[in-house]
């Protein structure tokens, strides 16, 4: 070889190398992508409100879908700590890699939030006490006016779709590949029915940032939106296991799970 190949093989070699650590890139792919998706979501529900519910409900399942391409491979866009808690049961994610999962995803929702609330606040008229930044409610904080218990259970019947979503598509290599369109759908169908409740949370760190930016009540009511989204994770998690297993209690021969997330999540 010349030394001219040779240094070209070595520059080659450079560039397929990561920057950082694989799990570096993984704990940031999910603080990037978690932020990307308050921005997209929350942002057309803040900045665009006259997208309407189907709007924002398209936004958030495209963001996600978007999303499940762009950092699945990497991560498995996760991009929500009821999924990482639902996906980490299912023993596909170590405890450690789960617990790096949910902080960078805060720290993404809370990031997200930041961005969207510095462009409302450059618009004339624009009010956090009266225009909000998309964070939940449920009771005199409900666009419909429903309760305490309504939102409960929405939140976490809608959750454990998700990520029963989630978890059955990724099951099998042979989905995993078109896991993303299946999820996004998911999303989008959470939205279409919970935004007159509650305005849809199923993702903790989706409604940590926006609480944490319009503070009072939303952040008062904000354990609503930890709590029962995480119990839809672990109702997920125990439907998905009683789906898979077969009547002798072994897992299905179907069942080629891996516990990479990078290949097993989108």
């Amino acid at each position: 070889m010349s030394h001219a190949s040779a240094l070209m093989a070595v520059a080659a070699r450079k560039r397929e190398t990561p920057v950082i650590g694989n799990d570096a890139r993984r704990y940031l792919a999910e603080l990037l992508g978690t932020a990307l998706l308050v921005i997209g979501g929350v942002g057309t529900a803040v900045l665009a409100p006259d997208a309407g519910q189907v709007g924002i409900a398209l936004a958030f399942g495209l963001t996600l879908l978007a999303l499940a391409y762009a950092i699945g491979p990497i991560s498995g866009c996760h991009i929500n700590p009821a999924v990482t808690l639902g996906v980490a049961l299912a023993r596909r994610l170590s405890p450690r890699d789960a617990v790096a999962y949910v902080v960078a995803q805060i720290l993404g929702g809370i990031a997200g939030a930041g961005v969207v609330f510095a462009i409302a606040s450059n618009r004339a008229g624009y009010s956090l006490t009266a225009d909000g930044l998309g964070a939940n409610g449920y009771g005199a904080h409900s666009k419909g006016g429903y309760g305490l218990v309504a939102a409960a259970v929405v939140e976490v019947v809608l959750t454990a779709l998700l990520v029963l979503t989630v978890l059955r598509v990724t099951t099998s290599t042979s989905t995993a590949q078109v896991a993303g369109i299946p999820i996004g759908i998911a999303l989008v169908v959470c939205h279409l029915v919970a935004i007159p409740i509650d305005g849809t949370s199923v993702n903790p760190a989706r409604s940590i940032g926006p609480a944490l930016v319009v503070g009072g009540n939303a952040l008062s009511q904000l354990w609503l939106f930890l709590v029962a989204p995480l119990a839809g994770g672990v109702l997920a998690a125990l439907l998905h296991r009683g789906l898979t297993l077969t009547p002798t209690g072994r897992t299905s021969s179907n069942d080629d799970s891996t516990a990479d997330p990078a290949t097993k999540t989108a």
